[in-house]
């Protein structure tokens, strides 16, 4: 309760680690505008908040003209990036697009270190605020777009620390017009001409309510020499008395005041920084040179072990790429080897399976030649029984022919013998009508005579025939010629069997030999060795002559 406000702040610097305690202060919010905590009164005594808890903003209340020779310590530093940054994002400080996208690949660099393509994959920066949303409502750009943008110069930082990085983005913000000047809107008369009060680093400025970048009337610290206020109303008199004194009105006393106080800071800072540095502030620059000086040290010595177990581990992953290689190698041999073991052992078994074929065949080709010999010993003694046979034929047609012949004579000699027959019957009839005749006009007793007579008239005047024409001599004498008759056709008939005999011989010796030809060429495929292209082999079965029976 008793705190005053240096009480609290210092505590703050204590625990942060705060040396640079001038930059700095607690802001908290009072109606519609914000205050700083005063030091030398106590908290509970001004104009702060009654919420509890009670909320202060530890701030930067002045700002450095030139920040990498001002500020001293990382921690000091590493506050003021902290701040620029969430004004630039908040668009407190207006940054063009080209520059917003500089400064936020510093502060990725600061965020994640150099950039490793293997850790940091697209889509690493998504959950960073990195760009004023003016910005990326300016452009029709994605978000990947941005950030592909962004990366391109994250990756050219490599090598760079994060306080180095953080200086950096410091450098190039306090170049920015917007950078440490604190806004008051003002009049400069009673007539309500709205205008913008500017307070920073090197003085106070005039600006138009719109245009915030480029001021209408400034003056430097160095030009003023006094500034007052009297209720709302706020003098600026200039060192150079020739020069008119510069009057403006706010619309409250606690505005008023805080520009006092703004004003009297900056100046202070300004003449400071115009004089020889303090003891104390030597003392932090000398430290805070050592300590850059040992991290430059460390950060060497990490870099050149970085550098080394980035070559180790380089060097280890070639050794695991070699070992893999050569595993694979090995592998790849070994399979190689087991194929060619596996080869060999099947070139053997298809040798010897090679061999045991070749025996077969070789057994086979001796059967097959055995089987040729007997075949051809079969077709010669089939060729001799065939000629035997076609001989046999031969006396049998001869035969045949013959007893045609034969038949034919005898069928002739037939017709002869019917025919005398029958000149005898008729010449009997003649004689036995003669005979009667005669008998009817002649005696009996010349009856003998004259028939005797006129039988051997008749005997003798037939000529040729010498056949008794008794009729048991007729009848003799057909039966011959019956019996002759039957005994040809028996024997005809014998004929035509010993004829299909020998026809049906004939065709079955021409089978056989078919037969055993196609077996002699069957013999002779299977016979062929393996892998060899098959002969072509032509067989003709022999032309049997054909011949002819004549029946």
């Amino acid at each position: 309760v008793k705190w005053k406000g240096k009480d609290l702040f210092d505590l703050v610097c204590r625990t942060v680690g705060l040396r640079e305690t001038w930059f700095f202060g607690l802001r908290y919010t009072v109606k519609d505008t914000y205050a700083w905590l005063k030091t030398e009164k106590r908290v509970l005594d001004q104009e702060v908040p009654k919420d509890s808890p009670i909320t202060f903003h530890f701030l930067a209340k002045f700002f450095p003209e030139k920040v990498e020779e001002e500020l001293v310590q990382e921690i000091t530093q590493h506050l003021f990036f902290l701040q620029v940054k969430k004004q630039i994002l908040d668009e407190e400080i207006f940054c063009s697009p080209e520059a917003s996208v500089l400064l936020a690949s510093y502060a990725v660099q600061a965020k994640y270190g150099d950039y490793e393509p293997n850790f940091h994959k697209p889509g690493f920066l998504a959950q960073d605020e990195l760009l004023p949303k003016r910005v990326l409502m300016q452009y029709q750009m994605t978000a990947d777009m941005w950030e592909e943008k962004i990366t391109a110069w994250y990756a050219e930082h490599r090598g760079i620390a994060r306080d180095e990085a953080e200086m950096d983005y410091l450098k190039i913000a306090q170049d920015l017009d917007m950078y440490g000047v604190s806004y008051f809107a003002i009049t400069q008369n009673k007539r309500d001409t709205d205008l913008l009060l500017g307070v920073d680093a090197q003085g106070l400025h005039i600006y138009s309510p719109n245009s915030k970048l480029n001021p209408n009337k400034s003056f430097p610290w160095s030009g003023i020499r006094n500034i007052s206020y009297s209720e709302k109303e706020f003098t600026i008199k200039p060192l150079d008395k020739k020069k008119d004194v510069f009057k403006f009105y706010s619309s409250q006393l606690r505005v008023n005041k805080l520009i006092l106080q703004l004003c009297i800071g900056n100046h202070d800072l300004f003449m400071r920084r115009r004089k020889v540095d303090s003891i104390e502030v030597q003392q932090m620059k000398s430290q805070a040179k050592e300590e850059k000086a040992r991290k430059k040290v460390e950060r060497q010595i990490l870099a050149r072990e970085k550098q080394m177990r980035e070559e180790a581990e380089r060097a280890k992953e070639e050794m695991e790429r070699r070992l893999f290689q050569l595993q694979d190698e090995a592998r790849l041999a070994n399979e190689a080897l087991l194929r060619s073991e596996e080869t060999a052992d099947l070139l053997a078994e298809k040798a010897q399976i090679a061999e045991e074929e070749a025996k077969l065949l070789a057994h086979k080709a001796a059967e097959a030649e055995q089987e040729r010999q007997r075949i051809e010993a079969t077709a010669l003694k089939t060729k001799e029984e065939k000629r035997l046979m076609e001989q046999k034929m031969r006396e049998a047609e001869q035969l045949a022919v013959k007893l045609v012949e034969q038949s034919e004579r005898r069928s002739k000699e037939a017709d002869h013998l019917k025919q005398d027959l029958t000149e005898a019957k008729d010449a009997e009839r003649r004689a036995k009508q003669k005979l009667l005749e005669i008998t009817k006009t002649s005696y009996p007793v010349q009856k003998t005579i004259t028939l005797t007579k006129t039988s051997r008239d008749l005997a003798l005047g037939s000529g040729s025939m010498r056949i008794d024409f008794k009729d048991s001599d007729m009848k003799r004498l057909s039966m011959e010629i019956e019996r002759e008759r039957l005994e040809y056709v028996e024997k005809s008939k014998h004929l035509q069997d010993q004829l299909k005999e020998l026809k049906s011989e004939i065709e079955s010796l021409k089978l056989e030999e078919q037969q055993q030809q196609a077996g002699v060429y069957s013999l002779r495929n299977e016979a062929q060795p393996p892998y060899m292209p098959h002969s072509n082999i032509r067989t003709t079965p022999p032309n049997h002559p054909t011949c002819p029976i004549v029946m």
